[in-house]
């Protein structure tokens, strides 16, 4: 049975351990943000990731990032909820600066990384080890893609030429 002095020498140590450890678990926690200005489902920290990731994951120097955020944003915004809930997961893990830093290799914000430095977090993703993060790797590329070759904007680039029947349609 603990006596009295054992038990507020466990509360001292509690409380100075908690203490500690507050400044270091405090930047996890996040309250809750509502999508970014002009999207339905990305926040603005999503944003900003798909924006520079955009341009190294294509291979085009001078996409138009906006364009590509918006086509991300609402193909994920279609997708079923537990999708959605994965991808969440997966934009909190690369938002947060322990994430982004140690997960991902990018040591600057998203915004401020050099293409070097997104071109090597993709190709450490891309032929990891662990299926989890080829998948996360799997889903950017995809979500991005989708989103850039979906666009009217990139294929003059491809040489593709939509049949005059399937524009009306778009119109």
């Amino acid at each position: 049975m603990a006596t009295r002095r054992q038990f507020i020498k466990a509360g001292v140590v509690t409380s100075l351990l908690l203490a500690g450890a507050t400044p270091v678990l405090a930047p996890l926690w996040r309250p809750p943000e509502w999508p970014a200005p002009g999207l339905r489902w990305l926040r603005a920290g999503d944003a900003a990731i798909v924006a520079a990731l955009a341009p190294v994951m294509l291979g085009v120097p001078d996409v138009p990032r906006a364009d590509v955020t918006r086509g991300v944003d609402v193909a994920i915004a279609s997708l079923p909820p537990v999708v959605q809930a994965e991808v969440r997961q997966l934009f909190v893990l690369l938002g947060h600066p322990l994430g982004r830093r140690w997960l991902a290799g990018v040591r600057p914000d998203w915004e401020h990384a050099t293409a070097a430095e997104l071109s090597g977090f993709l190709q450490r993703w891309r032929v990891n080890r662990f299926l989890l993060m080829r998948s996360a790797y799997q889903a950017l590329h995809a979500l991005i893609g989708a989103a850039w070759y979906g666009s009217p904007a990139s294929w003059g680039a491809i040489g593709y030429r939509q049949p005059e029947r399937i524009m009306e349609y778009m119109r």
